[in-house]
């Protein structure tokens, strides 16, 4: 190898060293850049559960769960004893149950909801029960049903780490929407972070493609 061929040799040698340091700076900016970006969904979907917006509103929606042959489970109880507490704040008119069964269930979430809420003084007739398979098919069918009625505005009863999404589902279908997170919930401690880690990975993409895109994810 002539010294004209060493020269030209070093000198790519050297181009392809400084494009490998820009790809791996870029990468590494990038990986930064989604980690932020994680971690901001993980405080907001953390802050979120931990505040409390009741207000007057149209309706209060309560957020389905587990019910055994109409007899709610102990995560669903505890959105419906704290949907007491509002409805006896005389903050609406209106509550939403919400929820379908699974095949071979007698009971709806939807029913077993509002048969637990008249056990307890609620009036059947301010009950309004609508399905859903997910969070978002039965927040879309709490906002049709709303709307026929007139409504606008909504308290949203659920768990700490699932407020913020139920919230902007919500706001994406359209509606004013507040939480008002239970606060006995079964789920505690390392399973509560793992929740909200995992509501944050959902609520980061979904706000890039769609909520209603996320179902897989997040349910």
């Amino acid at each position: 190898m002539t010294d004209d061929e060493e020269v030209v040799d070093d000198a790519g040698r050297a181009r392809r060293k400084r494009r490998w340091r820009r790809i791996r700076r870029t990468g590494y900016a990038t990986l930064a850049l989604v980690a932020l970006y994680y971690l901001a969904s993980l405080w907001i979907v953390h802050s979120t559960g931990t505040s409390d917006q009741a207000r007057e509103v149209d309706a209060i929606v309560v957020m389905g769960a587990a019910q055994y042959d109409g007899r709610p489970s102990p995560l669903l109880a505890a959105r419906l004893d704290h949907v007491v507490e509002l409805w006896d704040e005389g903050l609406a008119p209106m509550i939403i149950t919400t929820g379908g069964n699974r095949p071979g269930d007698r009971f709806t979430e939807a029913e077993s909801s509002a048969n637990y809420l008249v056990d307890r003084g609620v009036p059947r007739s301010a009950i309004v029960q609508v399905l859903g398979s997910n969070s978002y098919e039965s927040l879309r069918a709490a906002r049709n049903a709303l709307r026929h009625r007139g409504g606008q505005s909504v308290l949203l009863v659920t768990d700490p780490y699932h407020s913020l999404r139920v919230r902007m589902i919500s706001q994406e279908l359209g509606l004013t929407a507040y939480v008002s997170p239970t606060r006995s919930s079964p789920i505690r401690g390392t399973d509560a972070f793992l929740r909200e880690m995992r509501e944050a990975a959902g609520v980061a993409v979904g706000r890039i493609i769609g909520l209603d895109s996320l179902l897989f994810l997040t349910g």
